[in-house]
């Protein structure tokens, strides 16, 4: 993979040497399937959790600690938003989807992104296709969702007989286009947005972090969810000591506004909580003592 060399004072001096990670090297190339004919592909990835450590410690001239100091440090990070460190360690992906998935996703700006263009090749006939479970209503209380009450079977059935009618007809209007040598670049404009493309999507930890943030919720579209949690598994064998911090601390934590800290103010025992219980509970020393402040704070 990645090694980084340096010379100084007439010596090579190895800044960082990727360590190879036996779970982020046994998904290399392996195809993560994702809806009907999808996929996410780990191509590449630069770093880990050894990546995020000695760049935080470069900042105070300290080397390498022990993994227990490193998954410490991982996590204050993370606890506190020092979010560059983070951004030392980048993933590669390659990934087929839906043009309609492509739209939502490439609004995360933080990428480097290369697409299947349909002005230099032939867009191939691959459409996306619906399961049954993935028919519903809409949604009355999420303008942009879908409500969990079932569909009737042939109310679904109607809806894939329209949806794969209307994809084969005007990929056959494409092909008779083509054979009459229509540019390619005309030709695609009336495909579907159900229709597949790849691209190569390469990240940086930091801003993954923000999109699988955003992409796993369950409010999110349920067609990007799963390649959402597709990624989620590779970057969990990448970083597994940061995912555990971001999991902790940033995916299933919960925000209060001042105001709701006001009514729990006014129905919890702050003075239940000490260092030896909080301890007890799994939170290290320093994050005990963190949590310890945050409640005196809250109930002053």
């Amino acid at each position: 993979m990645f090694h980084y060399l340096a010379t100084h004072n007439g010596q090579r001096k190895e800044l960082l040497a990727h360590l190879t990670n036996p779970q982020a090297e046994a998904l290399l190339d392996k195809e993560l399937k994702c809806l009907n004919a999808g996929f996410v592909r780990l191509v590449d990835y630069m770093g880990g959790d050894e990546a995020i450590v000695q760049a935080a410690r470069v900042s105070y001239g300290k080397g390498t600690k022990s993994v227990n100091e490193d998954r410490g440090l991982i996590r204050y990070l993370m606890r506190h938003l020092h979010t560059t460190p983070f951004e030392m360690v980048e993933l590669k992906f390659h990934v087929k989807l839906p043009i309609f998935v492509a739209r939502q996703w490439i609004r995360h700006r933080t990428a480097n992104v290369n697409e299947y263009s349909g002005r230099y090749s032939v867009m191939k006939d691959e459409f996306y296709i619906p399961e049954h479970h993935a028919i519903h209503y809409q949604s009355l209380r999420n303008k942009q969702g879908r409500s969990e009450e079932d569909v009737p079977a042939e109310l679904r059935g109607r809806v894939l007989d329209i949806l794969t009618g209307s994809q084969q007809q005007m990929y056959k209007e494409y092909e008779q286009m083509l054979e009459s040598d229509i540019a390619r670049e005309l030709a695609r404009i009336n495909l579907p947005l159900s229709l597949y493309t790849e691209w190569y999507w390469k990240i940086d930890l930091h801003n993954l972090f923000h999109f699988l943030r955003l992409r796993i919720d369950p409010h999110a579209q349920y067609e990007i969810r799963v390649y959402g949690e597709a990624m989620a598994e590779i970057t969990k064998a990448v970083a597994p000591m940061a995912w555990e911090a971001f999991e902790d601390y940033i995916l299933k934590s919960e925000k209060f506004s001042r105001l709701e800290l006001a009514v729990l103010a006014e129905h919890v025992d702050t003075k239940a909580f000490t260092q030896e219980y909080l301890e007890s509970k799994g939170l290290g020393k320093r994050e005990a003592e963190e949590f310890l402040g945050k409640v005196k704070r809250f109930s002053a």
